[in-house]
């Protein structure tokens, strides 16, 4: 009994054989119905972005509009005197908190759908090793670099001098129109503090502060907004960093 016990060997890992092909099939169904599952989980997730963006500059300019008509009817009521200038200095700095934070949000917005695009670019380019002839039906880009995120985006990154392309395009964005409208309610109160502050004999010192103001707020916002496109650099870190743990975890494997 004991000597048969010893005959006996340990079985090894299974031969590696050629994958039968209807197992090798499956697998390649399975890769294809999870890669299109991750595709609408991003195409998802990107218009909810997109709805939360039109809803959130609605909202502010509803805001804005209904603070104008506020400041039309107080300025009836009062002759544009004190009063006018208090109910202003009230209401306007809500107002533009508002605006400020509806542009910081959708800069975030814009972040965020420049990394579901490159996701998307990158699932493109796992159907294309699973079946490279589909590259020819494809009108969207299938890289991750700035030639395919602008042609996903119906834009030719080729051309540098026109609008549709990344250096002129954020001058067309939703955010720089909050920010341009930010900028303007900045001015204003400015100017109104200018006012009340100091009561000048002309408009034109007041008129000067608002304009200055103005343009420094346009700038900071400018700068803001170019700082925050960093995040859309998240998506290639991430990805190197998962290859590299992949590659540990398959040189541990092989150790």
């Amino acid at each position: 009994m004991f000597a048969m016990a010893m005959e006996r060997m340990p079985e090894g890992p299974p031969s590696a054989g050629p994958v039968p092909a209807g197992e090798a099939a499956a697998r390649r169904a399975l890769r294809v119905q999870m890669l299109a599952t991750e595709h609408w989980s991003l195409l998802a997730t990107r218009s909810l972005s997109w709805n939360e963006s039109f809803a959130r500059a609605g909202m502010f300019l509803t805001l804005l509009s209904g603070a104008t008509v506020a400041l039309a009817l107080v300025a009836q009521a009062t002759a544009f005197g004190p009063g006018f200038a208090v109910f202003g200095l009230l209401i306007l700095p809500v107002v533009l908190f508002v605006g400020l934070t509806t542009y910081v949000r959708l800069l975030e917005i814009n972040n965020e759908d420049y990394v579901w695009v490159r996701g998307m670019n990158r699932l493109r380019a796992a159907y294309l090793e699973i079946d490279p002839q589909l590259a020819q039906y494809f009108i969207t880009g299938t890289t991750e670099d700035a030639v395919g995120i602008f042609r996903t985006f119906g834009a030719d990154a080729a051309t540098e001098r026109t609008l549709d392309t990344g250096r002129f395009h954020g001058l067309v964005t939703t955010p720089t129109t909050i920010a341009f409208v930010d900028a303007t309610l900045a001015a204003v109160l400015a100017a109104i503090v200018a006012v009340q502050l100091s009561p000048p004999q002309s408009m034109l010192m007041p008129a000067g502060i608002g304009v200055i103001t103005f343009f420094a707020a346009g700038v900071a916002l400018a700068l803001f907004g170019y700082r925050s496109q960093q995040m859309a650099h998240l998506a290639p870190t991430a990805r190197a960093s998962g290859a590299d743990a992949s590659s540990n975890s398959q040189q541990e494997g092989s150790q």
